[in-house]
């Protein structure tokens, strides 16, 4: 397992940097960068012509950006006197637009924060009624097509472009948003010790069927036990996983 070590060996240089890169698992984050920069640039190729029709029918239904740009919280590793060690970062992440123009997010952060304290009587007052999927169902502010997009998870598309530039890897834990990391309890910043992914061990296994803190241990078992067969495992997974639907919205 990584170690911790105490923040004051790092604070003069990186304040966020307090986790250290295991020694073995080096080689493996090599061969999966080359792997995920070649895979994204293919992808991005061959779904080009997909990008443009998604491109078209967002602009006919709804005039304005395509894409969707959103702050979002996640990790690189760094060098430090010989120490290799995980930093949180925070980076540009792109989708497909899938809501209205100006649409207000004060919805859902007040629904994610509900989530992540397990207030099931403020999720069910935000959501008018009670479900088993712990993400925000029957939201208003979401397009005709912007419905299809995210039921497929095809408005995720555009995050090719975050594995191509390393922001994102096609596997790891869901990139988090800066008023979720906000109310994390300390054991859930665990899951900052990896890059975020395209898709990972939570969304193949539970995606948006378990509550906040079973989704973190997921990704805290992914990171634990991560290698490039299970990289593998999860991605041959993942159109099954699109295709079932199960807590898809």
């Amino acid at each position: 397992m990584q170690r911790e070590i105490s923040p004051p060996v790092l604070r003069e240089y990186e304040p966020d940097a307090i986790y250290l890169v295991s020694r073995s698992k080096r080689g493996y984050y090599f061969v999966k960068r080359a792997f995920d920069f070649f895979a994204a640039l293919l992808l991005i190729i061959l779904l080009f012509p997909l990008f443009v029709l998604i491109s078209l029918a967002i602009a006919i239904y709804s005039p304005g950006p395509v894409f969707f740009v959103q702050e979002r919280v996640g990790a690189k590793r760094r060098n430090q006197n010989g120490l290799v060690y995980w930093e949180k970062v925070r980076f540009r992440c792109y989708k497909f637009r899938t809501m209205k123009i100006n649409a207000d997010p004060s919805i859902h952060e007040a629904y994610v924060r509900a989530l992540i304290e397990n207030n099931q009587d403020q999720m069910k007052s935000i959501q008018g009624e009670t479900t088993e999927v712990r993400k925000l169902v029957n939201d208003k502010r979401i397009t005709k097509p912007g419905a299809f997009l995210r039921k497929s998870s095809l408005d995720e598309l555009p995050q090719f472009w975050n594995v191509l530039w390393g922001d994102m890897s096609l596997v790891g834990p869901r990139p988090a948003i800066p008023y979720e990391v906000e109310v994390y309890q300390p054991w859930h910043k665990q899951r900052l010790q990896a890059h975020p992914g395209l898709t990972g061990l939570q969304q193949v296994t539970a995606r948006c069927t378990a509550d906040f803190d079973e989704q973190v241990r997921l990704d805290i078992k992914y990171i634990e036990e991560q290698s490039f067969w299970l990289d593998i495992k999860i991605i041959l997974k993942t159109p099954f996983a699109i295709l079932s639907t199960n807590g898809a919205f």
